[in-house]
């Protein structure tokens, strides 16, 4: 994954977190201290990733890297956020999209 795309994947799931926290945990401002761990979790499992450079989109990986918990949040909140994506940040949305078909 070049550095573009690996920096455009942190920042659509912050996004995500932050779309679902603020419509679900009614978070004006900031995240929530579940919201928040959850993140730091996932963005450090994502600067460990073994693929690097030529890693998929989590669903389309072989290995999978978060504990069965998190996995399961994290799920939820794409599921959740994920359509709202189009709505709130449509270039990310269409340029996820468009790297989990590739």
């Amino acid at each position: 994954m070049n550095e573009n795309r690996f920096r455009r994947e942190q920042e659509t799931l912050a996004y995500m977190v932050k779309i679902y926290c603020r419509l679900t945990h009614k978070q004006k401002v900031c995240l929530c201290e579940e919201c928040e761990t959850l993140l730091r979790y996932a963005e450090q499992r994502l600067q460990n990733c073994p693929f690097k450079e030529k890693k998929p989109t989590c669903k389309n990986c072989t290995i999978h890297c978060y504990k069965p918990d998190a996995a399961k949040k994290v799920r939820e909140i794409m599921r959740f956020a994920g359509p709202r994506m189009l709505y709130y940040h449509p270039i990310l949305a269409v340029l996820h999209l468009w790297n989990a078909r590739k």
